[in-house]
């Protein structure tokens, strides 16, 4: 059934200010996913405060025109939705790469990441970027490893000198 342009526009404004809100954008093709599927993302993403909007490319070019974002709708294949990172810039781009080497038929075709758009390659590299968290622990771990080696060197003397000493005793 067609859409009225009042509801056209109501979809474009709410595309609008999903746009001003997000902090990074990944373009996939949900063609062939079924339903379960949909809902089993949408849930992913929601938890690292992340959005699914499935759209129109019409309506998308109409909305990134007015936002001044360079998007070349053409290139886009597939049927297209929109995951939007709110919270993180590279969560939407590290769920839906997950999710899409889980399911096969989700196809990753672009992004928008700092109202630039980026290839299907970079989208994966910034999947791929550690989170914040994890370069901590490796910080913290290779801060620590060099003062940990030099403890246990100085515990290895203090053995030695220990053994030394029950053999002198004895």
């Amino acid at each position: 059934m067609p859409l009225t342009k009042e509801k056209k526009k109501k979809i474009i404004e709410d595309l609008k200010e999903k746009i001003d809100k997000q902090k990074s954008m990944v373009f996939v093709s949900i063609a062939n996913l079924k339903a379960k599927e949909l809902i089993d993302l949408r849930d992913k993403l929601k938890e690292k405060d992340c959005l699914l909007f499935v759209v129109k490319k019409t309506l998308l070019k109409i909305a990134s025109q007015e936002k001044k974002l360079l998007i070349n709708v053409k290139e886009l294949e597939g049927e297209l939705a929109l995951v939007f990172g709110l919270g993180n810039e590279i969560s939407a781009a590290r769920i839906a790469y997950q999710f899409s080497l889980e399911h096969e038929k989700l196809k990753i075709l672009g992004g928008i990441f700092k109202n630039e758009f980026i290839d299907k390659e970079k989208v994966i590299e910034l999947a791929q970027i550690s989170s914040g968290e994890e370069l901590l622990a490796k910080l913290i771990g290779s801060i620590s490893s060099p003062m940990s080696g030099f403890i246990n060197a100085l515990e290895g003397n203090i053995k030695g000198l220990i053994y030394i000493l029950r053999q002198v005793k004895t």
